[in-house]
């Protein structure tokens, strides 16, 4: 007799924590998204200071209308006339993207999803009911998805694209003409774009080309605090749209999903955006000299072809060792004191490649490339 949901027992734990989980205290760690450094002061002052000031009640579903206020005017650079109603405050990024699938998809809808992705998307789609159909972004592209290859998947039960960029796993981002493309494909079959921007500040040339300004109203644009003010277990993101009815369903979900957000935290990150609002740029500077060092050692080793990312905080290089997955290179990597992720975490197209976190400091990216180099001259890889 079965005790258990199909749900719970149709998903399974991600590759990418199956690999830390295997890791002792020793190695230099590339596995998790997690940037090596603290909030704001300011912030975290701010977070000490509203608790003492009794900031530890329920607030409006949908967040402080404050906070809310000063999401929105941070995205008058895309899109102006935003106000707090167009702003959801959830709990991560990851509350956002279950809140937005659980609004969006009926049982019978598919949605269509990058691969390589963030593990997360399929078994949200899954938990909502929905299928997962995944649209290829393939290393020859830059991980950029080509429109011909989302043509062949598409039908009359899509209600959804999900687009990442920049991207993790791979780095990808992209420029305004691509953009464009993509939009015009969601737009020709009517479908919700949901984009997920959460490194929108880490970015290495040029803009963030985001989807939101565009003029297109099916536009849900997903965010988080976690990588650009380095949150990451303060568990904040947001949810925000142009379009207003869409917002009322998302509120309204989000209610019965965590009912609210943190108080105290709420008016610290407000803090941080109000008095630290240029320490995403510094973050980014740091990251983009990181992603420096990391693809040029990549790209010096045999065997190795690494694409140099224009934003996020990852690489994923192309690693082919004859007659071995990505998943048992990565466990002779970590024999040697490296913690990466295998490819195939991130879906069937990801095998061949490794995912590396550049979350470390440049010290511990070089002697975590020496040790790459040395394991990789052990497997005789030419």
């Amino acid at each position: 007799m079965r005790t258990f949901s199909d749900r719970a027992l149709a998903i399974q734990p991600t590759g990418v924590r199956k690999m830390f989980d295997l890791a002792g205290d020793d190695v230099i760690s590339f596995g998790l998204g997690e940037p090596d450094f603290q909030p704001p002061k300011v912030a975290i002052e701010a977070f000490y200071q509203a608790m003492l000031d009794g900031k530890n009640k329920y607030t409006t579903t949908a967040g402080l209308p404050v906070l809310r206020e000063k999401i929105a005017q941070s995205w008058d650079e895309y899109q102006t006339g935003m106000n707090a109603e167009n702003v959801c405050i959830t709990m991560s990024g990851t509350n956002a993207l279950l809140n937005l699938f659980l609004t969006l998809v009926n049982p019978g809808a598919n949605v269509l999803l990058p691969e390589p992705y963030f593990p997360l998307y399929g078994p949200d789609v899954s938990i909502s009911g929905g299928e997962a159909k995944y649209y290829p972004c393939k290393f020859e592209h830059e991980f950029i998805p080509q429109t011909d290859e989302l043509e062949k998947l598409v039908d009359e039960n899509t209600v959804a694209i999900l687009y990442n960029f920049p991207s993790n796993p791979t780095g990808g981002t992209l420029n305004q003409e691509q953009r464009d493309s993509l939009l015009e494909f969601a737009r020709k079959h009517d479908l919700w774009i949901i984009t997920d921007e959460v490194y929108d500040r880490i970015v290495f040339e040029g803009k963030h080309v985001s989807f939101m300004g565009t003029g297109y109203e099916k536009v849900l644009l997903v965010n988080s605090f976690s990588k650009t003010f380095a949150m990451t277990g303060w568990r904040i993101g947001y949810i925000i749209s142009t379009n207003l009815e869409a917002m009322k369903q998302i509120i309204k979900m989000q209610y019965y999903i965590t009912a609210c957000s943190n108080e105290a935290m709420q008016y610290a990150v407000l803090e941080a955006m109000e008095k630290a609002s240029d320490y995403p740029d510094i973050v980014a500077e740091e990251f983009r000299q990181r992603c420096d060092l990391i693809v040029d050692r990549l790209n010096s080793m045999p065997g190795v072809q690494c694409h140099k990312p224009k934003g996020a905080i990852y690489v994923f290089p192309k690693v082919e060792v004859e007659g071995m997955t990505s998943e048992e290179l990565a466990l002779e990597l970590l024999k040697d004191g490296v913690l990466c992720s295998p490819g195939s975490a991130f879906g069937p197209s990801g095998e061949g490649h490794l995912r590396f976190a550049y979350t470390i400091s440049r010290d511990e990216i070089s002697r975590g490339m020496d040790k790459v180099e040395e394991t990789l001259k052990r497997l005789n890889v030419k």
